[in-house]
């Protein structure tokens, strides 16, 4: 059984805090966006890739990422789809409602060894929140990246997340950024690519011996788009992968997001892509 993280191991670890939600609006018909802040006004302490458990009394706990950096203060933002009980619930609440918050949980995006490379970050579907909150760093934190490339895929466009920041990347000197859909219908106002995210990986050019890629996504993108890194020359060793579980407890004790021997929420959810390729069920 895991051991807590030192900065977790209190009489606080399993009590949620207060957090006050200072906005919310819709990204999508079935996603929307929270900000809050803690109400003891101390910062969420958070880095990119963390998550938290958020919790509603009578609901229940659910894990969130968190979609905005921490170098945006006073506050922290999480998008959230409508998937179940608690979601739903959330999704009914507004500005001034008070939930519980337990976290940051996990381990984040290797800020560290990111630093000083090429970025290739990819994202499918709801993966572009937590890599909204790694986008957004490098954004505050430009000297400490090389070239920056973005690339996002969504079912539709009304699936698509974010619009106003894709636009504002896309129009951004700093970011290269492409977004495709994997269908459009006659009445879709659309002006981006058609197609798999994995179909906006070929045209790039990469420098395999500076470049990290990031992926984010659900689980059916991952193996698609490994395998289109690994003809750009990507070793397993400069790939990235952020992990969807059943994490409960958030700290390693009750098992529900176990991957062989790593627990999911504290060894990940990030994860260097040659620490797990070998496991079963990983990918």
């Amino acid at each position: 059984m895991k051991q807590s993280p030192k900065h977790l191991a209190s009489a606080s670890l399993y009590r949620p805090a207060d957090c006050e939600i200072i906005a919310v609006c819709d990204l999508t018909p079935h996603e929307k966006l929270f900000r809050l802040r803690l109400a003891d006004g101390k910062p969420l302490g958070h880095l990119p890739g963390h998550f938290v458990q958020v919790s509603l009394l009578g609901w229940g706990e659910a894990p969130i990422s968190v979609a905005s950096s921490p170098t945006r203060s006073g506050y922290f933002e999480m998008g959230v789809r409508r998937a179940g009980t608690l979601t739903g619930a959330l999704h009914e609440m507004k500005a001034g409602d008070v939930i519980g918050i337990r976290g940051p949980f996990g381990k984040p995006f290797d800020l560290p060894r990111l630093r000083g490379k090429d970025l290739l970050l990819v994202s499918g579907g709801c993966g572009l929140a937590p890599m909204r909150s790694l986008i957004q760093y490098c954004e505050d934190q430009p000297r400490e990246f090389g070239s920056i490339t973005i690339l996002y895929g969504a079912k539709s466009p009304a699936d698509t997340l974010f619009k106003d920041d894709l636009a504002a990347w896309e129009a951004s000197a700093r970011f290269t950024c492409s977004r495709t859909v994997d269908r459009i219908t006659g009445g879709d106002c659309y002006s981006g690519g058609v197609g798999l995210v994995t179909a906006l990986i070929p045209p790039l050019e990469i420098d395999p011996g500076r470049t990290v890629a990031v992926l984010v996504g659900p689980p059916v993108m991952y193996r698609a788009v490994v395998e289109e890194l690994r003809k750009k020359g990507l070793g397993t060793d400069r790939i990235v992968v952020s992990l969807e579980r059943q994490m409960r407890c958030g700290v390693g004790k009750c098992g529900h997001c176990a991957i062989e021997h790593l627990y999911c929420c504290q060894d990940g959810p990030v994860f260097w892509l040659n620490e797990i390729e070998n496991l079963k069920g990983a990918l």
